[in-house]
């Protein structure tokens, strides 16, 4: 079995191969990917453009060529994926949509928080579709300044704001609160132990990415 993953932040592949080692997957079964290029020229034109997702897609069927799954993780080129996965033989995973479709299993309020401006639109419009089957509320909230800190390398002070910012979340009554990118994975230890774990898409990505070739 061999998962490829195309990250857009290389320091998101150790927080993948955590995840994997959670889950009990060998370490021959993931291989990485990373096309910051793609998440840079989306920040410089404000978001995802149609070039820039047929580059995605691109990328995504190149991986499909030596792979049992391919699993997108970049919230901002999400939409790639899908269309990707059109015309591949091989599942081609979308993080963020896995995700979605877990948050909003309970219904209740849930608070998508983000830390880049770019991804709060394909972020909404993925969450609102999948809260349509269950009715749940959904918000979604970018960290002011948390992405600044993350291109400057200080991976502590984001994470505290990232924490922060899901506490309020808590606070002002999300019943589930969700870190929309994987880099804010790291938040989680952050919070006080009276509060529920956010959702964050690395372990439930991989899941899905084993039982659709399973499937296959």
């Amino acid at each position: 079995m061999k998962i490829v993953c195309l990250h857009t932040a290389e320091s998101n592949v150790a927080i993948y191969e955590d995840a994997a080692k959670q889950l009990g997957l060998p370490a021959v079964a993931l291989r990485h990917h990373v096309r910051a290029d793609l998440l840079f020229t989306a920040e410089r034109a404000g978001g995802l453009t149609p070039n820039i997702e047929a580059e995605t897609v691109a990328v995504l069927q190149h991986l499909a060529r030596d792979a049992d799954a391919v699993l997108l993780n970049c919230s901002t080129l999400g939409p790639a994926a899908s269309l990707a996965a059109g015309s591949s033989d091989v599942p081609i995973v979308r993080a963020d949509g896995v995700l979605a479709e877990k948050a909003v299993k309970a219904g209740g309020k849930v608070t998508v928080l983000c830390t880049t401006e770019t991804t709060i639109a394909p972020t909404t419009r993925l969450f609102e579709e999948a809260a349509k089957t269950t009715g749940a509320k959904i918000e979604v909230r970018l960290i002011d300044g948390a992405w600044v800190l993350f291109r400057a390398g200080e991976q502590e002070a984001y994470l505290a704001r990232i924490a922060e910012a899901a506490e309020v979340a808590y606070r002002e009554g999300a019943k589930t609160v969700v870190f929309a990118q994987a880099s804010m994975t790291g938040a989680a230890a952050l919070l006080g132990d009276k509060l529920a774990r956010p959702m964050n898409g690395p372990a439930a990505a991989l899941e899905a990415a084993m039982t659709a070739i399973a499937a296959s």
